[in-house]
């Protein structure tokens, strides 16, 4: 396939990171109009999202066999499906516990994490300038970590939420990462975000069971939005960034996330009048110039 110009793949990432900052606020509504909170419930959203986006994209299974994509190609779709799942395991469990403006900012500090694996797995040591930038972005983070409960309306360990969107941080580069490599050995969009979308919900559908909580007995504003959640974010945000992956680095994708916690930040503020604590919304500026100075320094080494 030819390489598209870059302003087209750049128009793609902006759409796709403007759609993916809606994703908090549908989790949030979600929260509330189920009257249900934490991780077993946590899990329901993520595999109804999964599931969804996984249906809409059965047309996408034709012609699978014929794809021409190697062996090698769907062990790394396959690894990037389980990393989806525990990301949105992770991710969708810390709204219930902390802010969205907390959750967001830490769940995309991709950038850092995504030049760390690339530095173990490929050699690519950071610069100078890079490990400075990761030394002032988890400065940020601690004091997202520290910002206190009054930044959180449900009232819960925000402590907890700020742990678990950093790590959903974790295996979302790795999502990255490993997407990328699938794309690259010959894996058609089509075919990688229907069976990456179709194994996370998989791996996920059982876990609720287990922690009795129940898929179905919601009001209908519950459904409604889990619905829109996996259309937007989901196949419409993922997908979009899963396309420009295939043409530009990982680690300019996860810069690029970078912007989805002041689209998120603010539909909170507008929709639930959620304001950040003075420590949060400092803490979240200094990581993600943190995070933006990691990024150039590692611009200034190519």
């Amino acid at each position: 396939m030819k390489k598209p110009a870059m302003w087209w793949v750049g128009l793609v990432l902006g759409f796709g990171v403007l759609t993916i900052a809606t994703s908090a606020v549908f989790v949030r509504l979600c929260l509330e109009s189920g009257g249900r909170a934490g991780a077993g419930f946590s899990l329901v959203l993520a595999v109804l999202r999964l599931a969804i986006a996984s249906l809409l994209c059965v047309p996408l299974w034709k012609g699978v066999k014929r794809s021409g994509a190697s062996r090698q190609a769907w062990k790394w779709a396959i690894a990037a499906g389980f990393c989806l799942a525990v990301h949105f395991s992770l991710w969708i469990t810390s709204l219930s516990y902390t802010s969205i403006a907390a959750a967001t900012t830490l769940v995309t500090t991709n950038p850092l994490w995504v030049a760390l694996i690339l530095w173990v797995w490929q050699g690519k040591r950071p610069t100078q300038l890079t490990v400075l930038g990761i030394l002032i972005a988890l400065t940020g983070g601690i004091m997202i970590a520290f910002g206190g409960d009054s930044a959180t309306p449900t009232g819960s360990v925000s402590l907890l939420g700020n742990a678990l969107a950093l790590m959903g941080a974790w295996s979302a580069s790795l999502y990255l990462i490993l997407g990328q490599k699938a794309q690259q050995e010959g894996l058609g969009l089509g075919h990688y975000i229907a069976s990456v979308y179709t194994l996370a919900a998989l791996c996920l559908f059982p876990i609720p069971f287990l922690l009795g909580v129940p898929y179905t007995g919601y009001s209908i504003d519950f459904y409604l939005y889990v619905a829109l959640m996996a259309i937007l974010p989901q196949l419409m945000g993922h997908t979009s960034l899963n396309w420009s992956v295939r043409w530009i680095s990982p680690t300019t994708v996860a810069l690029a996330i970078l912007c989805e916690p002041i689209g998120a930040t603010w539909l909170g503020y507008v929709i639930f009048a959620e304001v950040p604590t003075p420590l949060v919304f400092a803490g979240a500026v200094i990581l993600l110039l943190g995070v933006a100075l990691a990024i150039w320094g590692e611009g200034k080494r190519s």
